[in-house]
């Protein structure tokens, strides 16, 4: 079967269910180029029915396992699943290393999930630059859910905060000592905390550190009150409860209000994220011209200050 080449035939194909036609699709949007803009102008109607899910927190956590329990559930519910899993980019190549997709090998038979595994390139904050866009065209294949599972690289993860509805903290009893630190990072962006490898010493005291941090966040009888849960992924203990509080995290959303909030103020960040990667791509242009060379080395003789070379600068890019 051939894979069409025109973007609407490619996404016409996608949502169809042609998987090929899919990863296709998604590859093109990692390229990044003129096509991408046209492909997110061809998908953006299509999208905003899929739940979006986080899964953050640190290395070793058990990430992948309690993603691969949550799909099985979700599957048993007969609602189609994708997973997008961000890796640390490979040293050599910039690409994705598969161990998420090797671990979740079981799934891969069945069409009602997609697993799709994206390298960070480098960027700060665990996501890749298309990984936005990648949830776009998941969505906009009619995925009921899509799991969006971030390299573990700590507290810099927060821009998971922007593109999820419900994030789902996952850490280890051995987290336990590192509460302080967390608390200003992923300790702010939670909706739901997993505790995973519960079954391990320490796990009742964190559990005890989280609730109590919980507790001093200012809250009223409007707002939601985030559940702490003791999973065993690795025996699917807990995993039934955890599930249970995410739906339930989504149901709090769709009643307040605050899934269209999350929605305008994700928006917001994407047409600031869209103006800033634009001007920096007008602006290294201009660099690159004689003008830009001259006035680099004026700032760099001192004969000009940053500000007034930025100005300048800014000038030359409208």
């Amino acid at each position: 079967m051939s894979i069409p080449s025109d973007p609407r035939e490619l996404i016409a194909k996608a949502r169809s269910g042609d998987r090929a036609s899919l990863a296709r699709l998604i590859s093109r949007i990692e390229y990044r180029n003129e096509e991408t803009k046209k492909i997110i102008e061809l998908l953006y109607p299509l999208t905003g029915k899929a739940q979006v899910w986080g899964i953050t927190g640190p290395p070793g956590a058990g990430k992948s396992t309690l993603v691969d329990r949550l799909v099985t559930k979700l599957r048993a519910q007969n609602k189609k699943v994708a997973v997008v899993a961000v890796d640390p980019s490979s040293p050599f190549s910039g690409g994705a290393i598969l161990g998420d997709r090797i671990r979740m090998q079981k799934h891969t038979a069945d069409s009602g999930v997609y697993i799709r595994s994206l390298g960070t390139r480098g960027r700060h904050g665990g996501l890749s630059h298309s990984t936005k866009e990648t949830v776009l065209a998941l969505d906009a294949a009619e995925f009921d859910v899509i799991l969006v599972e971030t390299a573990g690289v700590g507290q810099t993860e927060l821009d998971i905060l922007k593109l999820a509805q419900t994030v789902i903290v996952v850490l280890v009893p051995e987290s336990g000592d590192s509460i302080q630190v967390m608390k200003a990072g992923l300790m702010e962006i939670s909706d739901v905390f997993a505790v995973n490898k519960s079954d391990r010493p320490e796990a009742d005291k964190l559990v005890r550190e989280l609730v109590a941090n919980v507790g001093l966040n200012p809250h009223d009888e409007h707002s939601w009150m985030i559940p702490v849960c003791k999973t065993e992924a690795a025996r699917d203990i807990g995993t039934d409860a955890l599930l249970q509080e995410i739906e339930n995290h989504q149901k709090y959303l769709e009643k307040s209000g605050k899934k269209a909030e999350k929605a305008k103020a994700f928006l917001k960040e994407e047409l600031f994220d869209i103006l800033i990667e634009a001007m920096k791509s007008s602006l290294e242009a201009v660099l690159k011209t004689e003008g830009g060379v001259t006035l680099l080395e004026q700032l760099y003789q001192k004969e000009i200050a940053p500000y007034e070379a930025a100005k300048i600068l800014s000038g030359q890019a409208d």
